[in-house]
C-alpha cells in the first residue's frame, strides 16, 4: 500500500472507533462521519492519479469529480429515500394513524400480549421505520403493563422484532435498503426467501421469553391514551394510516412497474399524503389552525433527525473512498481466501459483529469489498446479498447496543447492558443461528 492508501485506511478507522464510542465522547456520530467524508477524499487528492488511470479531456480534477459525483448520486437515492419514508411515518404518527394499533393490543394474558407486540412489531417493522415502530410499541406498553420486570421483556421483544421484521424487507431497514437501491437483492425473491427465516430468529426468543411471564395482566380500556390528533375524525385518521402503509407498501410494485430508482416512488407516497392531509386540514377554522399546524407535512418536515441523514453522508462517502482506492476489493479477497469462501461464514460474522458496531458502514463496506456476478452466490438475489441482510439485520439484536432500535429502547426504559446480555443475548444467538441453518435448508432442499 502507498502512504496515501494507508493515510485514508487510518482516517477512516480512527473515524470508526469514534463513532462506535459516541456514548462516551458525546461528539454526534454524524459530526465524525462528516469529517471522515471530508478527510478521506482530501487525502484521496494528494496523489489521484494513482487510483484513476483513465483521465480524459478536463483533466484529473475533472476525472475524480465525476466519480465523487457518481457515488453521491448513489448515496443520494438512499438519503431522499430515508427522508420520503421517515416524514411519512411521522406523520401518520402525529395525526393518530397508530391509535387503532394501541387498541387491539390489549388484552389480559400477559403471553397472548407478548405474542401481539411480537407480530405486530415484526410485521410494521417490514415496512415503517423500525425505529419509530420501537418507540410507539414503547409508549404503549408504559400504558399497558405496570410491572418493570415484565416491561423490559416486552421491550427486549420490541427490540428483537423490530431488528427480525426489518431484514426481509427491502424497505425494513436502512441496510436493505441500501442492498435494494444498489440492485443486488429484488423485492420477491427477497422476501420469499428470508420471511421464514426472519419468523424463526423472532419467534425462538419470543418462545423463550414468553415461558418467564405468568399470571394475568390487569388492563382497563381508559389505560390507553392515544394520540390526539385534532379536529381529525376516526375515519380521517384511519385513512392516513392506510395511505401512508399501503403507500410504503406499494413503492416495491411501483419500482417494478416503472423501473424508476425507488426514491421516486417514496415521494410520490409523500406528496399524495401530504395532498390528502392538506384537505383534511382545510376545512378547520381559524382557531383550530394553530395545533393542526403542528401535525401537517410542513411541521412534520422541521422534526427529521437530519443528523442521522447527514452520518449516512459521511459514512456513505467515506466508503466509497475505500472502494475507490481498491482497499475493499483488496479485503474481501482476503477474506475469501481466509474462510475457503464459506459465505455462510463471512455473513454470520458481519452479523456478529454488527451487534458491536453500526452495521451501515459494515454492509456499505461489503457492497464496495464484492462485486456482483452474474450468476452464483454473488449474484442479484444470490446467497451471500440475501444472508448480508439478514445477519446485518438480525445480529443487531444480539446486545442492547447494536441497534438504534436496541439503543432507545435502552434509554426509554432503562434496560442495563448487563440484564440484556444475561437474559436476552443468548436467546437471541440462538434464533440467530436457527434462521440461518433454515435458510440454508431452503437452498440445499428445497433449491429456492
Amino acid at each position: 500500500m502507498t502512504t496515501v492508501t494507508l493515510s485514508i485506511v487510518a482516517v477512516f478507522c480512527v473515524g470508526y472507533f469514534f463513532i462506535a464510542i459516541e456514548r462516551v465522547t458525546k461528539i454526534n456520530k454524524a459530526a465524525i462521519a462528516l469529517l471522515m467524508l471530508v478527510a478521506t477524499w482530501s487525502l484521496f487528492m494528494l496523489s489521484p492519479a494513482d487510483y484513476i488511470t483513465s483521465v480524459e479531456e478536463g483533466g484529473i480534477v475533472s476525472a475524480v469529480n465525476e466519480v465523487i459525483e457518481k457515488h453521491l448520486g448513489a448515496t443520494s437515492a438512499t438519503l431522499f429515500f430515508l427522508m420520503g419514508a421517515m416524514t411519512i411515518v411521522e406523520l401518520v404518527d402525529e395525526n393518530g394513524g397508530f391509535n387503532f394499533v394501541c387498541n387491539i393490543m390489549q388484552t389480559h394474558s400477559k403471553k397472548r400480549l407478548l405474542w401481539h407486540i411480537a407480530f405486530m412489531t415484526f410485521f410494521l417493522s417490514a415496512i415503517l421505520d423500525n425505529l419509530t415502530i420501537s418507540i410507539v410499541m414503547i409508549m404503549i406498553l408504559r400504558k399497558l403493563v405496570a410491572d418493570k420486570l415484565d416491561r423490559i421483556i416486552y421491550a427486549s421483544i420490541v427490540i428483537i422484532a423490530a431488528n427480525s421484521g426489518g431484514a426481509f424487507s427491502p424497505i425494513g431497514d436502512v441496510t436493505t435498503i441500501m442492498l435494494w437501491n444498489k440492485g443486488v437483492i429484488s423485492t420477491t425473491g427477497f422476501i420469499v426467501e428470508l420471511l421464514i427465516p426472519s419468523v424463526i430468529s423472532m419467534v425462538v426468543p419470543a418462545y423463550v421469553l414468553s415461558r418467564s411471564l405468568k399470571g394475568p395482566l390487569a388492563v382497563t380500556t381508559d389505560q390507553v391514551q392515544t394520540v390526539q390528533a385534532g379536529s381529525l375524525t376516526a375515519h380521517e385518521r384511519r385513512t392516513i394510516f392506510f395511505l401512508g402503509v399501503g403507500g410504503l407498501i406499494f413503492v416495491p410494485v411501483f419500482k417494478s412497474i416503472t423501473g424508476l430508482p425507488p426514491f421516486v416512488g417514496i415521494l410520490l407516497v409523500l406528496a399524495v399524503l401530504w395532498t390528502v392531509t392538506e384537505v383534511f386540514y382545510a376545512h378547520l377554522k381559524e382557531e383550530e389552525e394553530n395545533g393542526a399546524m403542528q401535525k401537517r407535512v410542513i411541521h412534520v418536515l422541521k422534526q427529521i433527525d437530519m443528523s442521522t441523514i447527514l452520518f449516512f453522508l459521511g459514512i456513505l462517502m467515506a466508503v466509497a473512498c475505500l472502494e475507490t482506492i481498491g482497499v475493499l476489493s483488496m479485503l474481501g479477497n482476503e477474506l475469501n481466501a481466509a474462510f475457503n469462501g464459506n459465505h455462510y461464514l463471512i455473513t454470520g460474522i458481519i452479523g456478529v459483529l454488527s451487534s458491536i458496531v453500526d452495521n451501515v458502514p459494515l454492509v456499505a463496506g461489503c457492497m464496495g469489498m464484492y462485486p456482483v456476478e452474474a450468476t452464483g452466490d454473488m449474484a442479484v438475489d444470490g446467497i451471500f446479498w440475501q444472508l448480508l441482510a439478514y445477519c446485518a439485520g438480525v445480529g443487531g439484536s444480539m446486545l442492547i447496543i447494536g441497534s438504534a432500535a436496541g439503543v432507545i429502547v435502552m434509554g426509554m426504559e432503562k434496560i442495563t447492558f448487563g440484564w440484556y446480555m444475561k437474559h436476552v443475548s443468548w436467546i437471541v444467538f440462538i434464533g440467530y443461528l436457527a434462521g440461518i441453518a433454515f435458510y440454508w435448508l431452503e437452498k440445499t432442499l428445497l433449491q429456492l
